[in-house]
This record gives C-alpha cells, structure tokens and sequence, in this order.
C-alpha cells in the first residue's frame, strides 16, 4: 500500500476519507496524491434549477470552479501537514508518507484510468440523497482500476486495521479482494473470517480461508453465522461488529450490479449502511 489515490469530493464525507488515507499512509509509509473531482457541468445546472445551460452561466461555473480546487487543494495539504504527512513536492525518502495534490479529473471517469498507477484507492461512502460523494466515482474506481478501494464511513475512523473482519462467501471477488488486503492482514492484531452459511456461493470454506491466512503468518480464525431472518448486508454487519471490525474485506457485487440495484444485495447493502471503512475489490 505504499501509493495511495484520494478522490477529492466536497462532501460531509471528506474528512473521513482524508483521515483514512493519513492513517494508511502512516502505517506503510505511502505516497498520497490528491485529485479533485469535477462535477459535470449539467449535473450542476440541473441541481440549480435552470433547463437552459447558457454561456453565463458556464462562464460563472468555471470561476467557481476554480476557486473550488484552489480551496480543495487548500483543505488538502492542510489536512495532511496537521497529521504529520509532508505535502513538499520534493522526492521523500522510501517508507515516510508524503502527499502530493497534483491532478485535476476533468469527470468522474478520470479516477479509474489514473487509480491503476496506485496500490489502493480511498473513497467517501455516498450518502442517501446527497449527490456526492459520487456512486459514480466509487464504481469507476472500483470496476476501471483493477486496484482495490477503500470505501469510509462518514465519521472519521479512530483506528482501522486492528480488528479486520474478512466477509467471506465463497467468491472469487472476496478471495481476490484478500490478496489485495495482505499488507492489512498481516499487521492485524486479530482477523475474523465470517461466512453466512446460509448465503455461500461454491467454493472453499471459511476454515479453508483460515488455513490458507495461517500459512501465510496471519493467525485468523473462523466465525460461521447464520442469517436468522436477517438480509445478507444486514448480518455480516451485524456480525463483524461482533467481532469488534474496525476494517471489512469484502469482494464486490458478487451477484450482477444489476440485480443488486432492483432486488438488493450484500454490497449495496453495506454501501449504505457501513460505519466502519470497507476494502473492496471487483
């Protein structure tokens, strides 16, 4: 995890997101580069009431604009020189966390072709009727990176990485989403492999998942739990709270997004309710 890509939204979620890149970045001494993000432009003249985009109006919006990054990358280097990150641009040694506020995505789209150059995305949680931060942002890092995400709650997290529940359902999102949280997982103090056994797809057991963390040095244990009328989302929460998480691993949208969205689903569920921060992989 030693480079890390902070999405920068204007949102209630910010400071979660940039406290959940400090600590990452002080536990294995990451690079983090800032981005802002830019809301499209027809998004914010609908948000404003208007149905006519005129060049008025544009001509206002990009001033407001950039005094918006100009801001955003003000909040960003102040953020991180309080936390005791160094934000010079200058080379810092391997193994000291340093931040960098560098790109500016002209869309959302931006953040999946420029998260393949890092080792972990960080991402605010969308809130229930609020437009940021972005759904959009989330699932263009999460399915064009091919990196995994760190999704934050809206309260900034205390401690992350000491209590790491694995939500374990058989998939090959959840095993893949495992191999990126190694770095996590082997500087817990203690890992819960949870599986519902009423909601397993083929494949191994959460005891297999244990064997296989202990011949990689991580002394995890198995919980097996069951959904006692309890949607999916709702028991592995319930259960990794349990267990005292203060991390999830979780593979992405086993079942189709599609799906998820008209029926509901473990992720989607958890996407809405979380208030720990979530390791995501697709």
């Amino acid at each position: 995890m030693r480079t890390i890509l902070v999405p920068f939204e204007e949102s209630d979620v910010v400071d979660s997101v940039l406290e959940s890149a400090c600590q990452t970045a002080k536990r294995f001494g990451s690079y983090v580069e800032g981005v802002y993000v830019q809301p499209a432009l027809p998004a914010i003249a609908s948000a404003d009431g208007f149905g006519v985009v005129t060049p008025a109006f544009v001509e206002k919006y990009e001033l407001e604009d950039r005094q918006r990054i100009q801001d955003a990358e003000k909040y960003f280097n102040n953020f991180m020189k309080e936390r005791g990150v160094a934000t010079e641009e200058l080379e810092t040694p391997v193994g000291q966390p340093s931040a960098v506020w560098q790109n500016v995505g002209p869309s959302e789209d931006y953040v999946g072709h420029r998260g393949r150059l890092f080792d972990l995305i960080v991402v605010g949680r969308p809130l229930q009727g609020a437009p940021v931060p972005s759904m959009h942002t989330l699932e263009s890092a999460l399915f064009e990176s091919g990196r995994p995400i760190l999704i934050t709650p809206p309260t900034p997290p205390k401690s992350m990485g000491e209590s790491i529940v694995i939500s374990w359902n058989g998939s090959t999102e959840t095993a893949r989403t495992i191999s990126f949280a190694m770095p996590f997982l082997q500087q817990a103090a203690k890992v819960s492999v949870v599986s519902i056994v009423d909601d397993m797809v083929p494949g191994p057991s959460g005891q297999d998942i244990v064997r296989h963390l202990r011949r990689n040095g991580i002394p995890a244990t198995a919980v097996d739990a069951k959904l006692n009328k309890r949607d999916i989302g709702e028991a592995m929460l319930g259960e990794a709270m349990v267990q005292g998480a203060d991390l999830i691993v979780k593979g992405a949208y086993t079942h189709s997004r599609l799906r998820q969205m008209i029926f509901g689903g473990a992720t989607s569920y958890m996407l809405a309710n979380t208030e720990v921060p979530i390791i995501m992989a697709h």
